[in-house]
């Protein structure tokens, strides 16, 4: 029973897998082909890649749905193999039109619009009903270290998307492009049914959720579970300043490298692989034993507080010019950003309930990409407003590192109010039980 047991949670892993396969062909290979090979406007091409962003408020409504309206009897998983399914169908229109775009800039902006709504849709009901059974599958300190473990998966099919892909269109055609982001489609497909197919377990607790959670009508659920709850609205805060102060600079320490220290190209694109490995490296150790010796809270902090001094270090390099120290930072950044993340994740999944984690898991979604959009956005209006006023990349920068370590320490505190306990998800679903455990 528990090799059975073992084998299933190893196998909802290839979920994740199929997932950060998805993020890289769009994110990475779409991406340059639109810029550099069909010369399109970095602006179309960034507004194509915000369409799933703008939609991600959707999760919410999704996740109610998927909380309280079973298909086939399950609630999981159809909406993810589902999700799965609208994913490729976006890749595969969105291949089309990067393969044979249209002479006709309003069809060119209308096409590719839809097709990233499409693969938009489908990525936030798909992955924000997998959090949601990842939260029913899993309780106490297994399931905030499961959800760490998930994202590793996220990240490493993420990285060994990009090598596979990047192989096959070493010399870029259409028509390759199709073909590989058919077979891309038809693999996450494939991963998403057999990761989700059998993981559902059908119990009287799981009949009173579904049923609790479809009688409110979604409006109510959303004005008194979400708008009205001061924990809600805390740890949405929380998330939304974390990943800025921890993101703002995504795409803009390889400029600092070359601008301020001299860096080689060569130097600048290792960097992203010193991040990537401190991220892997503590996301990986927190899923393993630090989440069950520390908790989540003192993960948390710690990451953040890491990260404070990695951007106070960033500045005092810029006066320095030590690059080898640069470089040691970096890696520590992805350490900081890691310990945040893996505790992140844990306080979100903590604060889900089996009534309400799909609906919950859509609102800390939307957090997150929030995040990621407001981060993008703020550091690069940042680092250009401060260069053209004083004409110093030093400044600049530095500037950006400052707001990101304020922002952190704003984080920092809103993690002092955090307390699942008193949310009103976690009131409801007490008060559901003990009804149902008075009338048996």
């Amino acid at each position: 029973m528990k090799v059975v047991r073992y084998l299933n949670n190893a196998r909802l892993a290839f979920f994740s897998i199929g997932y950060g396969l998805s993020g890289a062909l769009i994110g990475g290979t779409l991406n340059r082909i639109m810029i550099a090979e069909l010369g399109l406007p970095a602006s179309l091409v960034a507004f194509f890649f915000a369409v799933p962003l703008l939609i991600s408020p959707a999760r919410v409504w999704l996740g109610y749905r998927s909380d309280g309206f079973p298909v086939f009897g399950k609630r999981r998983e159809p909406y993810i193999i589902f999700g799965a399914f609208v994913i490729g169908l976006g890749i595969f229109a969105a291949s089309n039109v990067a393969a044979h775009p249209s002479k006709s800039i309003a069809l060119l902006v209308l096409s590719g619009t839809l097709s990233f709504m499409l693969y938009g849709l489908g990525r936030n009901l798909a992955h924000n009903t997998y959090q949601a059974l990842v939260s029913d599958r899993y309780a106490g300190t297994t399931r905030t270290r499961a959800i760490t473990f998930y994202e590793v998966a996220t990240l490493l099919g993420s990285v060994m998307g990009a090598g596979f892909i990047g192989k096959a269109l070493e010399s870029y055609e259409p028509a390759k492009l199709i073909s590989v982001s058919t077979g891309v489609a038809v693999v996450i497909f494939v991963l998403a049914a057999l990761a989700a197919i059998g993981q559902e377990s059908r119990d009287q607790a799981l009949e009173i959720a579904t049923e609790s959670a479809r009688k409110v009508p979604f409006q109510t659920v959303l004005k008194e579970v979400v708008f009205a709850d001061p924990q809600v609205r805390i740890l949405f805060t929380l998330v939304i300043f974390t990943f800025i102060g921890t993101l703002a600079q995504d795409a803009l320490l390889e400029p600092y490298g070359a601008l301020v220290l001299g860096m080689s190209v060569g130097d600048t694109t290792r960097l992203t692989m010193y991040w990537g490995l401190g991220v892997l490296a503590s996301m990986l150790t927190c899923g393993l034993f630090l989440i069950k010796w520390l908790g989540y809270m003192k993960l948390m902090r710690t990451g953040i507080v890491a990260s404070i001094l990695v951007f106070v270090g960033l500045v005092a390099t810029g006066l320095t010019g030590n690059t080898g120290i640069f470089k040691s930072l970096v890696f520590v950044m992805g350490l900081g950003t890691g310990l945040a993340g893996a505790g992140i994740l844990s306080a979100i999944i903590s604060f889900t309930t089996p009534i309400r984690a799909g609906l919950l898991m859509g609102v800390w979604g939307v957090a997150n990409m929030v995040g990621h959009a407001a981060g993008n956005l703020t550091g690069g209006i940042l680092v250009d407003s401060v260069r053209y006023a004083t004409g110093n990349a030093f400044f600049a920068y530095s500037s950006l590192f400052a707001m990101e370590a304020v922002m952190l320490a704003v984080a920092l505190y809103l993690s002092t109010k955090l307390n699942a306990n008193v949310s009103h998800a976690y009131t409801e679903e007490v008060n559901i039980l003990a009804a149902a455990a008075s009338t048996e």
